[in-house]
């Protein structure tokens, strides 16, 4: 007897006003080479206030097994298991819209998924962004020094991981886990990582499955990203611990240290040369990769103030979150 269901694998799209971004994703996704006949894409939108529903509507007329649903919740947590809940597949592939995929995108996360023993699958991203100030922080972003040792970022081997981005499920994953956690607005990828290998399960980084995500184009706008991730790794951490790692608070260890040396050297000169190397090591790196990782001159002197807003603000962020933490525990407390 025919299966009844010929759907195999489930894409699910959150988005909340992303009018900017949303045709290249759903472009990227209309040329992929797998079978259209075997999967489904699920957008999931967050009341979206700019045109991203009504582009999402006209996409829907000509693009087979496309649906849009709506989260009044907007987070996407929220999303992801509303639709997990209505999908079909046997995978289950996250895709954010923010990105555009390479062609074979989908088919090598359903290669990976069935020729290797991880629950979850993912790629290599390249950063990408619009305009001096926008290619410069996407260059920011794809440094070790930027972002640690993030090898979906920079450009890492294939190999077992502790979290790759978005993600390529098996169905069974939740099924045994249950969903997202709703209460985290970010981390939520880390979140659901950690739990798979808490569980025992396995994360596949494959260098040859691509994407290409934009990143923001403005000052402002990366300062905010750098604070809030910051300040939800440390509700993260509250939260879910063990699902954050050391790497996450690096840039808070290096505030606190800009904040408690100066302090301490006035208690004890002793301190001094802890602060002046503290100071002047981070100093040599930020000239260092900034030559590095500047593709053109033009963007060396950028890079050189880029590095220190992203990791001070992400840093202050981490402040803020513990701060809040404290507040809680206080008034829990009285």
């Amino acid at each position: 007897m025919a299966d009844s269901n010929p759907i195999e694998t489930s894409v699910i799209i959150p988005v909340y006003n992303e009018e900017r971004y949303i045709d290249r994703c759903i472009q990227s996704i209309k040329a992929q080479d797998y079978d259209s006949e075997k999967i489904e894409f699920i957008f999931v939108d967050g009341n979206s206030t700019d045109n991203t529903f009504e582009k999402l509507t006209e996409y829907a007329k000509d693009i087979h097994n496309f649906r849009i649903l709506s989260n009044p919740k907007r987070t996407v947590p929220y999303a992801m298991n509303i639709g997990i809940k209505v999908s079909r597949g046997k995978y289950i592939i996250r895709l954010d819209a923010h990105a555009e995929y390479a062609p074979d995108y989908i088919s090598k996360c359903v290669y990976y998924l069935e020729n290797t023993d991880a629950e979850n699958v993912g790629g290599v991203a390249e950063t990408k962004s619009h305009g001096y100030i926008g290619n410069a922080i996407a260059l920011m972003l794809s440094s070790k020094f930027g972002v640690g040792n993030s090898r979906f970022r920079t450009n890492g081997k294939s190999g077992y991981v502790d979290t790759v981005p978005f993600g390529a499920f098996r169905r069974e994953v939740f099924e045994k886990l249950g969903g997202y956690d709703e209460r985290l607005t970010r981390n939520q990828d880390n979140e659901m990582n950690y739990r798979i290998r808490k569980n025992g399960g396995k994360i596949y980084l494959a260098g040859d499955i691509k994407f290409s995500y934009y990143c923001r184009d403005t000052i402002r706008g990366i300062a905010k990203m750098a604070f809030q991730n910051g300040k939800w790794n440390v509700i993260s951490m509250k939260l879910c611990p063990g699902s954050m790692g050391v790497r996450h608070f690096i840039p808070l260890a290096f505030l606190l240290s800009l904040i408690g040396l100066p302090i301490l050297a006035i208690i004890s000169p002793l301190f001094y040369p802890l602060l002046l190397l503290v100071i002047s090591s981070y100093s040599i790196l930020d000239v260092y990769f900034s030559i590095k990782e500047a593709t053109e001159v033009r963007y060396f002197p950028l890079l050189v103030v880029l590095f220190p807003i992203f990791h001070l603000t992400y840093g202050f962020g981490s402040i803020v979150g513990i701060i809040g933490m404290l507040n809680q525990i206080k008034k829990a407390m009285s």
